[in-house]
């Protein structure tokens, strides 16, 4: 754990000053920060946002506005809370997609507790970059916390979009960071010393969770920052873009429509 926490500080680095990372490196330290803690990532992933994330998902899922009949693809579907909560909303089929086999079985076991869900979810492992999906097979998708993992956004949300149906809605969820001068300030302050504080109340791991968050997102926004963001979606074919910050920029919510 260690280990991979210090390489993704190395990342973090890296993208901040414009130096090369390579998608082997990123995802290897991606899996190797946040195996084993599938079990608890919920209840933890809402206590580390002061209890904004749920509220984000939920704004995220709403801007997906699925029928009963359709079919959702959720990219980064961790242990299958955006998955879960479509399902809730719309009564809709939801296939969600992970990298992390670890994070992937924490889903199956929450969705076993919840069976009245569980037969409109199928999950699977795969990568955002490469997903093996024909073109058009999905009415809509979702994806969260997912950019900063990439090597090429750009590259990554035309993939996405390629198994969307034209007219079918894309949504998304990242963290944000607050504008200056008085919220910035704040937010760093709380995500280099509140956060790693918080995680190590429940572990080690979570402290290394906590300690690597904030320099990762920053290292996002300085890359891409937001109006970059909206370039990438409207050169990936998703038109009508539109974003929403949410709890003071904490959290940015972006969604659009794959084109005709």
């Amino acid at each position: 754990m260690r280990t991979a926490a210090r390489h993704f500080w190395e990342a973090s680095r890296k993208l901040a000053t414009g130096e090369t990372v390579s998608s082997s490196e990123r995802k290897r330290d991606a899996l190797g920060l946040f195996a084993g803690l599938q079990h608890r990532y919920d209840l933890l992933s809402a206590l580390l946002s002061f209890g904004q994330d749920p509220r984000w998902r939920r704004a995220m899922v709403a801007a997906v506005d699925a029928l009963p009949t359709e079919r959702v693809l959720d990219v980064a579907t961790g242990t299958g809370l955006v998955a879960r909560e479509l399902v809730r909303r719309y009564g809709c089929s939801v296939v969600g997609v992970d990298q992390s086999a670890e994070m992937l079985a924490g889903a199956r076991l929450r969705l076993a507790r919840e069976p009245e869900l569980a037969g409109h979810v199928e999950l699977a492992q795969g990568e955002a970059e490469q997903l093996a999906f024909s073109d058009a097979e999905f009415d809509h998708l979702t994806f969260t916390y997912l950019l900063r993992y990439v090597d090429d956004p750009g590259a990554t949300l035309a993939e996405l979009a390629r198994v969307v149906k034209p007219g079918g809605r894309i949504a998304s969820l990242e963290f944000g960071v607050p504008a200056p001068p008085l919220w910035r300030p704040l937010w760093r302050l709380y995500t280099r010393v509140g956060l790693p504080g918080l995680g190590r109340l429940f572990g080690r791991d979570w402290y290394e969770v906590g300690r690597f968050l904030g320099p990762s997102i920053e290292a996002l926004y300085e890359r891409w920052p937001l109006g970059r963001q909206l370039e990438l979606w409207q050169n990936a074919g998703i038109s009508r873009v539109r974003q929403r910050e949410m709890s003071l920029g904490g959290g940015v919510v972006t969604w659009g429509v794959r084109d005709e």
